[in-house]
């Protein structure tokens, strides 16, 4: 099942599918409600560098602080790629001229919890879109690194979102530990990811 939700400023189209055991790629859960998480300026530990091509290097352990909710995983992977055919495997990407990805993967509650992050860039805010469009439809068309997953879970979800120039698909599963833990963390992990691209750019065309 989905559920489209556009994120404050209007800028943002993100998408939840939801999945279940064994394989992360099958829609089969019913949707919860979030909460909404405000646009915020990169975080000072972070080390993202406005326009230059994206890379792994860039995101390190994922530290979050807003009010009174914190949030915390260790960076286990990043991958960088110079052009999205790795990862593409539909052609979606392709067809709608992806230039590049990056990798990440993570685990949170000292293993309980695993997510990986594929950020996709392109050269107009209207191929994002269409991208981001596209795979709300279509689960399996972005190869994502399922090694770096639970193999045993109880939660797994996928969220995908648009924000300027970038499509970002967040994947989390969990095991029953950190079950009650995990759609807050997932939420707020894709979002806080998501927002930091309004702030990337310093100019983006349609």
């Amino acid at each position: 099942m989905i559920l489209a939700v556009l994120l404050p400023g209007g800028l943002t189209f993100s998408v939840y599918k939801y999945l279940s055991a064994p394989d992360p790629n099958t829609a089969a859960a019913s949707p919860t409600t979030d909460p909404t998480l405000e646009p915020k300026e990169p975080s000072p530990s972070e080390n993202e560098r406005p326009d230059s091509p994206i890379d792994a290097d860039e995101y390190g352990d994922w530290n979050f602080r807003a009010g009174s909710v914190t949030f915390k995983a260790e960076k286990v992977g990043g991958w960088t790629y110079d052009s999205c055919a790795p990862v593409d495997r539909h052609g979606v990407l392709a067809k709608n001229k992806c230039e590049r990805v990056v990798q990440l993967a993570y685990a949170a509650y000292r293993g309980h919890l695993t997510a990986v992050q594929v950020i996709m860039s392109f050269p107009t805010v209207k191929a994002a879109k269409a991208t981001a469009m596209h795979l709300a439809s279509s689960s399996r068309a972005v190869k994502w690194r399922r090694d770096k997953l639970l193999d045993k879970y109880v939660y797994a979800k996928q969220r995908v979102a648009s924000t300027e120039r970038y499509v970002l698909l967040t994947v989390v599963a969990a095991d029953k530990t950190a079950q009650v833990k995990a759609t807050r963390f997932h939420h707020y992990l894709h979002t806080d990811r998501s927002n930091s691209f309004l702030f990337r750019d310093s100019t983006a065309s349609d």
